[in-house]
This record gives structure tokens, sequence and C-alpha cells, in this order.
């Protein structure tokens, strides 16, 4: 078994609070990218429109987003159990809906906010006993 860092799991609780933070910000500026593109199709990203796609300002600092969360992430994993954290990243899925609903417009029907309610209520199970 690795040592645990010092701090132990609140340091990681804040490390995955702070991934997923930016995650949410990757997605939603990613999603304002896409918005500007507007739809494309799969065969789309095997082809030339993939550049302004991903140069498109937005996407791209999605993307950079993500890449910064996916380092931090690396960090994560080196100190903490994947069985615990990884369901803690679900946080993310609940403020990116959530915002969604404010920046985008988009729907968050009593289905959706059930089934957020119900990642809210696992994501409590798994720290409840730190």
């Amino acid at each position: 078994m690795r040592k645990r860092m010092k701090g132990g799991k609140m340091n990681v609780l804040f490390l995955v609070l702070i991934c997923a933070g930016i995650g949410v910000v990757g997605q939603l500026t990613m999603k304002k990218g896409m918005n500007t593109i507007g739809n494309i199709a799969v065969k789309d990203i095997f082809s030339s429109r993939i550049f302004e796609i991903l140069f498109q300002k937005y996407v791209f600092i999605g993307m950079a987003l993500y890449v910064i969360a996916s380092l931090l992430w690396l960090v994560i994993l080196s100190q903490e159990e994947l069985s615990f954290v990884y369901p803690l990243i679900s946080i993310g899925y609940i403020i990116t809906a959530v915002l969604s609903k404010f920046i985008f417009h988009e729907s968050l029907t009593l289905f959706r906010f059930l089934g957020i309610l119900l990642i809210c209520g696992g994501v409590y199970l798994i720290v409840l006993r730190i």
C-alpha cells in the first residue's frame, strides 16, 4: 500500500473539487464554442473541418482546461484509491447540468433533476466515512 500524503483525504477532496471545477468550466466553454460552430457530424472530425472545430477559440480553451484537469487528476490518482475518487468527480456532472440550465437555457426535466439528486446522494455516501 502506498503512503498517504500529509493532509489525507481532505486534501484529496479539495483537489477533486478543483479538478471537477476545471472540468465544468472546460465543458461549458466547449459547448459555447460548439454553439458558435453549429451542428457537426462524425465525418467532420475525420476531415479538414477538425481544424475549424479545434481552433475555435472557446473549444480550444475548453480542451486546454481539460488537459490541466487531467494533469491534476494524475496527482489525485497518485494519492488515493480510484474507487474512492472517481465517483467524486461526478460532482462536476451536477454542476454542469445546473449551469447549463441557466447559461444555455437547456431543459432540466424532473427526471434529470431526480437523477442529479441520486448522484448527490451517492457522493454523500462515499464521503460520509472520511
